[in-house]
């Protein structure tokens, strides 16, 4: 568990979308354990993509904290984004937000809004921090509700009060990440029908309906494959693996 966040601004934050792009929600639980105080923020959109939810997600909890000086920690299972904040987009800016094509960016807008906020809050003022999805990390599994709620078209409750009287008394506890490998290794176990057989062979995402056809295009390649066992799995995988479609 990370320590020393007692002073600190906590953020949890998630999106989803019913398939990419489709109808989709995003999710965000900010608490201030100093005061006692903690809030949820949700969102909804037609059309849209997981990724494009995770993003505008992370915007809201930024957005929301932005008269806050204390250092934010956001916690998020989505390796694109935090890739995205911590990499990427510094490189697109001095491209013109331009991929090397001379295409723009995906996501744009949502970038530019995110190099904004965090150009005027600071870079060193923020601590970035991914989470293993449906592992048992209650924080990251209240927003992931939030998001597939509101993608539904269900009409969710958000919480605004204190901390202490919140339903999830361990609402803001981060197992190690240890702890969150066997917790994603238990779950791996799981046995079931495959949806799809996912591969990221050098870099690029394939897809198979049979094992078969998977491991004659793995072996001996640089690459790795999980297999899925629903649309929703197969999201949680690349989502892990940091894929943007």
């Amino acid at each position: 568990m990370i320590t020393k966040m007692d002073n600190a601004l906590i953020a949890f934050t998630d999106g989803s979308s019913l398939g990419n792009p489709g109808p989709g929600g995003w999710g965000a639980l900010l608490a201030f354990p100093k005061l006692d105080e903690l809030v949820e923020l949700g969102g909804t959109k037609l059309k849209t993509t997981n990724n494009e939810m995770e993003l505008t997600a992370i915007v809201s909890a930024l957005s929301y904290a932005i008269n806050s000086s204390s250092h934010l920690y956001i916690f998020t299972d989505s390796q694109y984004a935090i890739n995205g904040v911590t990499k990427w987009m510094y490189g697109w800016a001095l491209n013109g937000w331009k991929t090397k094509e001379g295409n723009d960016i995906k996501n744009k807008e949502l970038f530019q809004s995110l190099y904004s906020l965090i150009g005027d809050r600071g870079k060193d003022t923020i601590s970035w921090h991914h989470v293993r999805g449906h592992v048992g990390v209650p924080g990251n599994e209240r927003v992931d509700d939030i998001a597939r709620l509101l993608a539904e078209g269900t009409n969710v409750k958000l919480y605004r009060g204190k901390i202490s009287e919140y339903p999830e008394k361990n609402i803001l506890t981060v197992p190690s990440k240890e702890e969150q490998v066997r917790e994603a290794k238990k779950s791996s176990k799981k046995s079931g029908k495959a949806y799809k057989y996912l591969a990221l062979i050098d870099g690029e995402l394939e897809e198979f309906d049979t094992w078969a056809e998977c491991e004659a295009r793995t072996t001996g390649r640089k690459s790795k494959f999980k297999k899925a066992l629903s649309p929703e799995h197969r999201e949680e995988i690349l989502k892990d693996w940091g894929v943007n479609e």
